[in-house]
């Protein structure tokens, strides 16, 4: 089985051991900050018996054992066959550190950034491995939420693009490809779209932050938790997506447009407008405790839809 590499050991990067290590990898831990790799390694510990818990993580013991702390960056990179790298988002540093991982990593290694808005292109172009570069940003937390989205760069090799993808798929991830470089990707664009009106509605006091939560969690994050928009539409309409599209497309293109020309939507004043009113202070030991939930609740959905019966075609 291929060697997996994780550069960086914080948040996203133990999220992406856990991951490999789980389902059998072979994982190589490195981070530049002294300790930081170490102490990763004891939380992705803690994060293996909570997803066995749940049914997800079949041998936590065993699991962690597979898991490595690298003395540095040629040492992680030894025997590699996959790297996954999640250092600093920045360009400069993606640069810096993919030069480094292109002069020391095998040749046939792929090297795979989890970036959420720098494309490969950016950081990849004067390489001289450019074609084993792209990008495989993932979701938060990794280890919870399995889509994985794959962008190449235009020169990135078609045999590296399915390599990276069967060795997602073999580590239970869902990867996606994009058929072009599109800045911030699939989903973080999607997702954009959906906070900027969000944060309209709230600015033009049509609703409060907390029923635009509402609207989502138990309204349209209901269906979507299992059905993408297009699968949606479908089944709104006795005709399927043309149907569908035939009745409604100018009551939604009228609402898409009365949004427009409309200003940044995260200006300071409807900032202002949704803290008004939130619940809760923006404190490091709030977000904790509501990680820790959250991690527990996708962990039990994770494991329903595990369970679930594979949907009719």
């Amino acid at each position: 089985m291929t060697k997996i590499a994780i550069v960086g050991s914080g948040l996203i990067g133990r999220a992406w051991a856990t991951v490999f290590a789980s389902h059998g990898f072979e994982v190589a831990l490195h981070d530049v900050a002294p300790g930081a790799a170490e102490a990763a390694r004891a939380h992705i510990a803690v994060n293996l018996e909570e997803l066995a818990g749940h049914g997800l993580v079949d041998d936590p013991k065993g699991s962690i054992a597979r898991i490595r702390v690298a003395s540095g960056l040629a040492d992680v990179l030894a025997g590699a066959g996959f790297v996954q790298e999640n250092g600093p988002e920045t360009v400069e540093a993606k640069r810096a550190l993919f030069g480094e991982m292109d002069e020391l990593a095998a040749p046939d290694a792929i090297l795979a950034s989890s970036t959420s808005f720098i494309m490969a292109s950016v950081f990849s172009e004067g390489l001289k491995g450019r074609a084993r570069c792209l990008v495989g940003h993932p979701v938060n937390p990794p280890h919870l939420v399995p889509i994985v989205e794959i962008a190449p760069a235009p020169w990135t090799d078609a045999d590296v693009v399915a390599r990276a993808k069967a060795i997602y798929e073999q580590a239970g991830q869902v990867p996606i490809t994009l058929r072009k470089e599109k800045p911030g990707f699939v989903l973080n664009r999607l997702q954009a779209v959906l906070l900027a009106e969000a944060f309209r509605l709230v600015g033009e006091g049509v609703a409060s932050a907390e029923d635009v939560d509402k609207t989502i969690r138990d309204g349209l994050g209901l269906r979507w938790s299992f059905m993408g928009p297009f699968e949606t539409i479908e089944l709104n309409a006795p005709g399927g997506i043309p149907d569908y599209c035939a009745r409604y497309s100018a009551s939604l293109d009228r609402m898409v447009k009365s949004s427009e020309g409309l200003g940044n939507p995260f200006d300071s004043g409807t900032v202002a407008e949704v803290m008004r009113e939130w619940r809760g202070s923006q404190s490091a030991e709030r977000v904790k405790k509501l990680s820790d939930w959250r991690d527990g609740r996708l962990a039990a959905l994770q494991a329903h839809k595990r369970a679930s019966a594979r949907k009719p075609d």
